[in-house]
């Protein structure tokens, strides 16, 4: 990705590129699933401990699908909000049937 998109209907098709391979959307999806159970369990307990478990989690999963199994750079590097958000949308498409692992 070179330049930042306008909006995030011109990001989110390269970000679904960047994201082809069925490993890496299942080390995504992994990672967002912890990620929401990290909050939940900062918001049973209040341990703020959770939160930065469940970045490191989703972080890390995400992280090892681009660098092992799509071989390429995470969109976060270069669009953080968007990456983010596309990371949601994809997560929803997929539990949704839009999108296949």
């Amino acid at each position: 990705m070179s330049a930042l998109p306008l909006t995030f209907a011109e990001f989110y098709p390269r970000y679904l590129r960047e994201h082809s391979r069925r490993g890496t959307r299942i080390l995504h999806f992994v990672g967002t699933t912890l990620f929401i159970g990290c909050l939940l369990m900062l918001g049973i307990t209040g341990r703020w401990g959770w939160l930065p478990a469940g970045i490191g989690a989703a972080y890390g999963c995400a992280w090892v699908g681009h660098f092992f199994v799509e071989h390429n750079r995470p969109a976060t590097f270069q669009h953080p909000w968007f990456s983010l958000l596309g990371d949601f949308k994809l997560y929803a498409d997929l539990w949704r049937g839009r999108e296949k692992f």
